[in-house]
Parts: C-alpha cells; structure tokens; sequence
C-alpha cells in the first residue's frame, strides 16, 4: 500500500512522465503519419525519446538521487528497455492482431509501463535514497 510519501511521489513521476511521454507520442505521430514507419517501431523510437526525457527530470527531481549518472542511468535505461518490450508487444498485440488505433492502443501501453517504471525505478534504480522534494 502506498503511503502519503509514495503518493507524492507516485504523483511526480506521472507528471514528470507526461512530459516524456509527450516527446513520445509526438515522434510516435510524426513516424507513422510523416515517415510512413509502423506503429511498432515508430512506439519503439517514441519510447527512447521518452525515457531520456525522463531520466534526465526523475533524477533530478522524482526521486532527488545522488547516485553517479554511471550506475543510475544504466539502472534506469535496463528498467527502460523492460518498459520497451512491454510497450511494443502491447502494440503489437493491439495494432497488428486485434487491428485497434495505434493512439488508443498506446494509451493502454502507457499506463500498463507507467506502473512497471514506477515501480522498478523506486525499488531498484534510486532505492538508495528514498527521498523526494517537496512540492510547492
């Protein structure tokens, strides 16, 4: 169960996410729409545009960490790649099997990985210090 802290946080890391997840979504429109790139692998690009938007905010300020960018970053981008395999294989599923939007599909995608980085980030990526900053 999720304390008031964790909340918190919960909170900033989904509001941190909707900025990557922006750059996201914008690489994933312009890849399908402009480029002609599937929706798998244009999702795929999408997400690494995401994830280093990401790193770069819940480091500093999700999850307040004073690790070395060294071991952080490669913590987080294996928590990334994770996220990455889910998010395609639920593409994937979505678009190529079940013929649903890619938009609605990644929506899903989203929430469903949203969970999985949280949580992985949390426990194993910045556990050292458990410590978040205060929102005014």
């Amino acid at each position: 169960m999720l304390n008031k802290d964790h909340t918190k946080q919960f909170v900033l890391f989904s509001t941190i996410g909707a900025v990557g997840t922006g750059g996201h979504f914008l690489t994933l429109i312009l890849l399908v729409e402009f480029a002609g790139l599937s929706a798998v692998w244009a999702t795929t690009a999408g997400f690494m545009v995401g994830a280093l938007i990401n790193y770069v905010l819940n480091y500093h300020f999700t999850f307040k960490s004073d690790k070395a960018h060294r071991e952080a970053m490669l913590k987080f981008f294996i928590v990334a790649l994770v996220g990455a395999g889910m998010n395609m294989l639920i593409m994937y599923i979505g678009v190529d099997i079940l013929v649903q939007f890619y938009l609605l599909v990644q929506i899903a995608a989203s929430s469903v990985v949203l969970l999985w980085t949280f949580s992985a980030n949390k426990l194993w990526t910045f556990a050292e210090k458990d410590t978040i900053r205060e929102i005014s």
